[in-house]
């Protein structure tokens, strides 16, 4: 089939001025962009008059490869889908969905927590194995990091000690082949187990691999906050720029792809710490390292419950932590740390605790604390237990939309979501309209400019990925493409819980999105396994 895309303002990707003009698409690959092309040429017109395109949106942070290999996959995709996204970059935060033995007895132990194989087609050791799997019976296109601590996990589970020589040695092959095998880089997660029990000369053989083979290191850092779990002092430099330090010191007197992750500040007194940590990363590119970063719209985050439970009083029984000096000690702590951070139990939204607490879901900690006539301590730590302390919340604040307007603008910035679809509570708001926000930014002068803007959630990711032939409308690329409404997205009402300003949303060549309506039948396929770097 040979379509013809009609008078589009066009956004090709490059950062360049848009220009009114056509594409002309057959089967999953663009053959033509020009000002004019003649109706004759295809067999099927469609006109864009008053609209404008880009390339499909890639999201340059996601965990979606945990859900690529669900039986049903598309309810995980579909929000995603309307805000115009059509590829993500996966496997973020050293939590792949792949990178482990077949006989591997830690399988359970991949996911940080946050992921499992519940509901999938398979577990999947290869990234080969992985992309077979979702190569053409997927929703959207999938590019995959490989995993620090999912292939440390599948070697020695969640062992608090340096790796023998032997394993070391082990996961650095499996993390090779996975870059072989056409991963888009390696990702790290240092606030996760196994990865915060690496040190700085693991993680700097782990970077030789990205050098050796020209693709990104991406890391979730061991501090995003002034204070943190991470280090043992609480005053002195802030953690988050300790946390950076390490990675200097990884990346120093190299041209190392570093792509600092999901670049926010959580609580009121992490954001003085904003104008340092971008002086670094501009620093370190001035001394050769190819660092960037990414962000999304949005001041609020997803966390697990015990993100401010401190390690030793989850590993307490029940009797040890009812005794009062252990209770006292926990008050201090959090008290010491709620006035360091800017942060507090109010500030804390339920998202999910269990099936049977649905009357907690979007309410913060302190308003359940005062309708449950107890201090917002103890309401806490039964939120806790009653989730096995595996609840789900939302949090803030992790930015401002002051701090986002100014790191959106950045050179070296890239947009995302790291955002996932759950099956039960509340949702992050990421998965509606992250995406459609940095637009609307844009054209209200909130935001970079509209060229610059699309450049950073389409070919910018591309070329900071390694993802041929995507990213770009031009000739010989595949047919992603999104097409919006300039007025709808500016006059539009954001945060809730939809997308906006989104009309046609192209995945290889394919039709999938229109006026809102989505061709199941069409994107059941559409999408494709996207071969990084090699």
């Amino acid at each position: 089939m040979v379509t013809l895309l009609k008078n589009a303002r066009i956004y090709d990707g490059t950062g360049h001025n848009p220009y009114v003009g056509s594409i002309l698409i057959e089967n999953d690959r663009i053959i033509r962009v020009e000002k004019e092309i003649s109706e004759a040429q295809a067999e099927q017109v469609i006109s864009l008059e008053g609209l404008s395109v880009s390339s499909g949106f890639i999201d340059a942070h996601s965990h979606n490869d945990w859900f690529a290999v669900k039986k049903n996959p598309l309810p995980y995709f579909e929000p995603f889908l309307r805000q115009g996204i059509t590829t993500f970059v996966t496997g973020n935060c050293g939590l792949s969905a792949t990178g482990f033995e077949p006989d591997s007895a830690y399988v359970d132990k991949l996911g940080g927590g946050l992921f499992s194989f519940w509901e999938t087609t398979d577990e999947y050791g290869t990234l080969e194995a992985f992309f077979n799997a979702i190569d053409h019976k997927n929703p959207c296109n999938i590019a995959a990091l490989i995993g620090h601590c999912s292939v440390r996990a599948g070697l020695t589970g969640y062992s608090d000690r340096p790796l023998t020589a032997e394993e070391e040695e082990k996961m650095l092959a499996i993390l090779e082949k996975g870059l072989k095998q056409g991963a888009c880089g390696i990702s790290l997660g240092l606030m996760y187990e196994p990865g915060i029990y690496a040190d700085t000369a693991e993680l700097k053989k782990v970077s030789n691999l990205c050098l050796k083979y020209n693709l990104p290191l991406t890391v979730h850092p061991r501090a995003n906050s002034a204070v943190s779990m991470a280090y043992p002092e609480m005053i002195g430099r802030s953690h988050l720029l300790r946390a950076v330090d390490e990675l200097v010191e990884v990346a120093k007197g190299t041209n190392l792809k570093l792509q600092y992750s999901h670049a926010i500040f959580v609580g009121r007194r992490s954001f003085k710490d904003k104008d340092e940590l971008l002086t670094i990363l501009h620093k370190l590119r001035k001394e050769g390292v190819d660092a960037g970063f990414d962000i999304y719209h949005e001041v609020t985050g997803v966390s697990v419950i015990t993100v401010i439970l401190p390690a030793w009083y989850q590993a307490m029984d029940q009797v040890k932590r009812k005794k009062a000096v252990n209770k006292l000690k926990l008050w201090m702590l959090c008290n010491v740390s709620s006035k360091l951070l800017g942060f507090g139990f109010q500030d804390i939204e339920i998202a999910y605790i269990a099936k049977d607490c649905k009357q907690f879901e979007g309410k913060t900690i302190h308003q359940i604390a005062r309708e449950r006539n107890e201090t917002d301590l103890d309401t806490y730590l039964y939120l806790c237990e009653k989730s096995g302390f595996k609840g789900r919340v939302n949090m803030g604040p992790y930015s401002t939309s002051e701090i986002i307007s100014e790191l959106s603008r950045d050179d070296h910035c890239l947009y995302m979501t790291d955002a996932w679809v759950e099956d039960e509570g509340v949702q992050n708001p990421a998965i509606y309209d992250c995406f459609p926000k940095f637009l609307r930014a844009s054209l209200l002068g909130n935001g970079d400019t509209m060229a610059r803007t699309i450049r950073k959630m389409t070919g910018g990711v591309a070329d900071r990925f390694l993802l041929k032939d995507r990213g770009y409308l031009k000739a010989g690329c595949f047919a992603d493409i999104t097409v919006f409404h300039e007025e709808k997205l500016k006059n539009a009402i954001p945060d809730q819980q939809k997308a906006f300003g989104i009309e046609k949303v192209f995945i290889n060549g394919k039709l999938v999105l229109e006026t809102g309506i989505i061709n199941e039948a069409l994107i059941k396929n559409a999408g494709h396994a996207v071969r990084g770097g090699l």
